[in-house]
């Protein structure tokens, strides 16, 4: 089985791949009949060099591996019929976009496995890069602040070498007494609590959170059953959210009444209430001032995040009142970051800890059978056609959807 590391050639460029010179040295040592090389690259975050330095392979022509590995989308006229690929599709919700995309793999006789496909049986994904969009999340919230009070200044994110780097610098700010709320339950939320916590600030209780005021600078992690509620009162446990989301109301206007900065690290499924809307901002007991939504759906259940924002130009301002985008200097503004390539301002760091789940989740799956179904499970296309499990993306290739 011979594994070829791809060139990342989508733009915007992005700097990483899915394993650094030492993971995939330790690849090489854990799976000795496994072959990898690397396809030379001047965008990558480590260089040819340091893959050579690991008695790595780089080649301009991959075209002879059995399996290649990417981050982002290939480009159509990149793919290399007949071979397996894995890398970020973003096809698996029918983005239009990329229709054209997932027709050319089938075309190409390619079998895809898309990284977010990667799951165990009970659908929990095995490998991502959520635990980075949560620590660079949290951390560009605060450089938001900083930019909106002019009162300390963080450089850039993209600008530092890891989240060592990012904690220094957070740790030489000086904030006023504020209360923070951070939403979620995965790895982008407890990305974004290690922040907070190497910062030192006090992690609080919903109730003390709600109830209390503090002469110091506190947050709460709030899971889907403190923000939602049954339209029938009863309390029963997350997993009868997430299976009937219809049953359920918005719980979220208590903590927007108290809460000065918000940090979204929750996910957001189908048919889930949204946790505040555009007539929820207007009213006056509304307190949030700044949102870092790293979960960046559009439209939809936060409703300050009315577009995504980007590493170049990572906040904007939204007025609650007009419903529209505004300098978020601007006083009635709400300050927005709601960056979508989170992982893209730490790819040192996002590469190695990626490259780290996918040795211990997929790699062993080519050697072992594949006796957990990993790669079963992921497959999305196989001789030219859907896999079963993704057969629901028919229409969509077909262009009906």
């Amino acid at each position: 089985m011979k594994f070829g590391i791809i060139k990342e050639r989508k733009n915007p460029p992005d700097k990483r791949v899915v394993f650094s010179p030492s993971k995939l040295a330790l690849l090489k040592q854990k799976f000795p009949k496994a072959e990898v090389v690397v396809e030379s690259s001047d965008i990558r975050i480590f260089n040819d060099e340091a893959y050579q330095n690991k008695n790595i392979e780089v080649t301009t022509d991959v075209s002879d591996c059995d399996v290649l590995l990417g981050v982002k989308e290939v480009p159509i006229d990149a793919l290399i019929p007949n071979k397996k690929y894995f890398f970020f599709s973003h096809t698996i919700k029918k983005q239009p976009y990329n229709r054209k995309l997932l027709r050319a793999i089938l075309e190409k006789n390619i079998e895809l496995y898309d990284h977010e496909t990667i799951i165990k049986e009970n659908g929990a994904r095995l490998i991502g890069f959520g635990r980075y969009a949560g620590i660079v999340g949290a951390y560009n919230g605060f450089r938001a602040i900083g930019l909106t009070t002019e009162k300390f200044s963080l450089p850039k994110a993209e600008t530092l070498d890891s989240q060592i780097e990012l904690i220094s610098n957070l740790n030489s700010i000086n904030l006023s007494p504020i209360k923070i709320l951070l939403t979620g339950n995965g790895k982008v939320a407890y990305g974004a609590k290690e922040m907070l916590d190497a910062m030192n600030i006090k992690e609080v209780s919903v109730d003390d959170y709600l109830n209390k005021a503090f002469n110091e600078v506190v947050y709460c992690l709030a899971d889907v059953l403190d923000y939602n509620k049954r339209k029938d009162g009863k309390v029963i446990d997350n997993f009868d959210f997430y299976n009937h989301p219809e049953n359920y109301e918005s719980d979220f206007m208590r903590f927007a009444a108290v809460t000065d900065f918000f940090i979204a690290g929750h996910f957001y499924g189908d048919g889930a209430p949204f946790l505040f809307t555009g007539e929820d901002a207007k009213q006056v007991n509304f307190k949030i001032k700044y949102v870092a939504d790293i979960s960046c759906d559009i439209d939809g259940p936060v409703a300050s995040t009315i577009k995504a924002s980007t590493i170049a130009e990572p906040v904007y301002g939204y007025d609650p009142l007009e419903e529209k985008e505004v300098d978020y200097k601007n006083d009635n503004a709400i300050v927005v970051m709601a960056v979508d390539n989170l992982p893209c301002e730490l790819p040192k760091d996002a590469s190695e800890g990626f490259g780290e789940m996918f040795l211990e989740n997929v790699i062993p799956a080519f050697f072992n059978n594949d006796k957990d179904g990993v790669l079963a499970r992921a497959k999305m296309t196989a001789n030219g056609k859907l896999t079963d499990r993704f057969s629901y993306l028919q229409d969509y290739v077909d262009g009906l959807e």
